[in-house]
């Protein structure tokens, strides 16, 4: 986590949440989006000795772990994984021969841009561009924002590969409703956040 971004020559981070931004020709702050020289990072030895010191239980055994040990744990830890194999897979409650409306975007999967590999949803995207176009220099159309109701199917991003990073580790049917215009969701945001403050 980037500290005092605008303000301070160095910027200090922890460790994982910078790295994704270091891997772009042209990287900018996780925070507060602006660029930054890659060489002026360190990492910040007050935020990696609180993520030591303070511990939590493991989701699958309870086992206490020190926050900064917690990703490599859970990801080896087998009461985890056997959590996530017993997790229930959609079936249809009632087979169905009706056909998928076609007027219906695909806000699910998306092709890439670059080669055209197909079905691969917002997570699977990120990754493939990272391994396979890191350094494809062509200006490109997102093709999640163009599957949005306020996505521009015209607009090629300069930098695609650091849009992704920055826009796109997150799923929108998470937190959006399509069903709304893009006013009425900011009002609904505010809202929201007046009423928790």
């Amino acid at each position: 986590m980037a500290s005092g971004c605008l303000l301070e020559e160095k910027m200090l981070f922890c460790g994982e949440c910078l790295q994704p931004c270091l891997q772009v020709a042209s990287p900018l702050c996780p925070l507060c989006r602006v660029p930054f020289d890659p060489k002026k990072v360190e990492r910040s030895s007050r935020v990696e000795k609180q993520l030591a010191s303070y511990k939590a239980p493991c989701r699958g055994c309870s086992k206490k772990v020190s926050l900064v040990k917690m990703r490599s744990h859970i990801s080896s830890c087998s009461k985890v994984q056997e959590q996530i194999a017993n997790c229930p897979k959609f079936v249809p409650v009632v087979p169905t021969s009706q056909p998928i409306p076609s007027n219906i975007p695909n806000r699910s999967t998306f092709v890439c841009p670059f080669c055209g590999a197909r079905n691969l949803d917002q997570q699977e995207l990120v990754k493939h561009c990272m391994e396979n176009h890191r350094n494809d220099p062509n200006k490109v159309v997102c093709p999640v924002c163009s599957a949005m109701p306020w996505g521009d199917p015209t607009y090629k991003s300069s930098n695609f590969l650091q849009h992704l990073l920055h826009r796109h580790k997150f799923s929108y049917d998470t937190f959006v409703d399509y069903s709304i215009d893009e006013e009425a969701a900011l009002q609904a945001a505010l809202a929201l956040s007046l009423a928790e403050n």
